[in-house]
Parts: structure tokens; C-alpha cells; sequence
């Protein structure tokens, strides 16, 4: 069977047939086979925004990426999990989260069972930057145990063009994190009908004071803080959200998923190489 011969009837792995992954596991694009693992939260994000943002800026990230995807390209889309670890949040009602430990079992047993189909690659996007770290101990938990050549991203750590950047002041890119202007915007575009621009307002965050008065608490890169939300902003939220615009929100949305669909076709050349086995030295 070639190449042209086979291809993935869905980018969704949910969508799939047995018999399309023993085709593809057997087949010529099997060292191509990346699993895209999307992980969201379901959390406060200020008076203005809905609990579903996480969740609602991922999903368009990669809904603008995928008609920029090589039709030879095997990328499969695995069930959102938009529950995720949001314990920082929850001071504040509606949010939804799991335990640190629910979360690491969780996204290594869905990852335990992308190997068991016989995809090699595997690439956990997230959308929520307080579950990055859990993040990095899956990705190693599942190269370790399976085999599995894990890497892990998110949206916003993509690389955007200096026009999309420049939409956003340098404050506004390292403060307003949480509900600002960059997620807000977002959300007028791809959700106009949840967004309550009413609500929304310069939310200044105390990392901003800190920043001022502190050489080495408030550099962002010496200290790191154990947070809740409530210690940026008794709001919930971070961030001159009284500035977004739909207009903003749609070219970070479309310019993330212009980079997602680069970093995918990558993944998708990279040799998966071997696993070193206990006792043996690879240079």
C-alpha cells in the first residue's frame, strides 16, 4: 500500500475506524502519525468572560489550523479534555478542577492508549497556562513507560508574527494573562454572544507593583510564586480587557493556527529514533 493509497478518512481520532488504525499502523505514514491531545479548564475568567475560554480559544486555534494541514499529513485530533487543573480558581464559583494527581493519571492513560494503536507521536496542546508543569511530567511519564515521543505546547507559547504582536503592548503581553485584552479579544471573535464588554475594564495586576518595586520578586524569572488568582486580582482577572477589539482577537487566532499547523507538519518529519534501554549509554 503507498502512500497515496491511504489516507485518514477524519483528522478526529474519535471518527476512526479499528480498521483505519490497523491501516495506518501498518502503512507507509505510520512514522508520520501524530496524536494531538487538546487540554483546556473550565474556569472564572472575570466578570466579562464565560468559564468555557480555555476550552473556546483552543478549540478555534486549531480549527484555523486545520485547512492548512498537508492532506498527507496523518494528525489526529483526540477528545478535548476541558476539565483540567484549575485549583487556583477556585476561590471563585463555577469553576471546575481536578487534582494535580487525577490530572497526571488521566492525560498518561489517554497517552498510554495512543501508543497501544500504534501511533509514536504524540503532542499535548493545552490551552491553560496553570497546567503547564503538568504538562512536562506527563510528556516524560509516557516517553519513559511507553515509548511515546511526547512533546508538549501551548497556543499562546507559539510564535506570533511582530504585526500580531505589536496589536498588544509589551505590558499587556507579560501582565495581562489571565482575561485581558489578548484573551478577550479572542473571545470577540470566536464567541461575541459570551463576552459582556460591559464588564470589562483595565484589571491592573499586583504583579505590576511588584515589578516596580522588587529587582528580584518582580522580574518574572528569579522567584516564581505559588498564586491563586485572587492574589493578581480580587476580579479574577489580569489585564486591559477594556481594549480588546474582535478584529485583535481574530489575526492572534489565525496566526496561532498557522503556527500549530507548521509545528504538526515538524512533529510529523521528525525520526522517532529509539528508546535507550536501562543500562545502556546512547551519545
Amino acid at each position: 500500500m503507498t502512500a497515496a493509497a491511504f489516507s485518514l478518512p477524519s483528522r478526529f481520532w474519535h471518527e476512526l475506524t479499528t480498521r483505519d488504525f490497523a491501516h495506518l499502523r501498518d502503512g507507509p505514514l505510520a512514522a508520520q502519525a501524530v496524536a494531538v491531545l487538546p487540554v483546556a479548564a473550565v474556569e472564572q475568567h472575570g466578570p466579562h468572560l464565560p468559564l468555557s475560554v480555555d476550552a473556546t480559544l483552543l478549540q478555534g486555534v486549531i480549527e484555523a489550523a486545520l485547512p492548512l494541514l498537508p492532506a498527507d499529513l496523518p494528525a489526529l485530533f483526540l477528545p478535548p479534555q476541558v476539565v483540567g487543573l484549575s485549583t487556583e480558581h477556585l476561590a471563585y464559583p463555577g469553576t471546575l478542577s481536578l487534582a494535580p494527581a487525577t490530572v497526571i493519571a488521566l492525560w498518561t492513560e489517554i497517552g498510554a492508549c495512543v501508543a497501544r494503536a500504534g501511533v509514536k507521536k504524540l503532542l499535548l496542546l493545552n490551552g491553560h497556562g496553570g497546567q503547564v508543569s503538568v504538562m512536562d511530567i506527563v510528556a516524560r511519564e509516557l516517553r519513559q513507560h511507553h515509548g511515546l515521543l511526547t512533546y508538549s505546547a501551548s497556543w499562546f507559547s507559539l510564535p506570533l508574527p511582530e504585526a500580531v504582536q505589536a496589536q498588544f503592548s509589551a505590558e499587556e503581553h507579560r501582565f495581562g494573562i489571565h482575561a485581558g485584552a489578548i484573551e478577550t479579544s479572542m473571545m470577540l471573535h470566536l464567541a461575541p454572544q459570551t463576552v459582556r464588554m460591559e464588564q470589562a475594564r483595565d484589571f491592573r495586576s499586583t504583579s505590576q507593583d511588584r515589578a516596580g518595586r522588587y529587582a528580584l520578586l518582580g522580574n518574572g524569572k528569579s522567584a516564581k510564586m505559588g498564586w491563586a488568582m485572587q492574589d493578581y486580582h480580587p476580579a479574577g482577572a489580569v489585564g486591559n480587557a477594556a481594549g480588546a477589539t474582535a478584529e485583535k482577537g481574530r489575526a492572534v487566532v489565525e496566526a496561532a493556527g498557522a503556527q500549530l499547523a507548521r509545528l504538526l507538519q515538524e512533529l510529523g518529519a521528525l525520526p522517532v529514533g529509539t528508546v535507550v534501554e536501562k543500562g545502556e549509554f546512547s551519545s
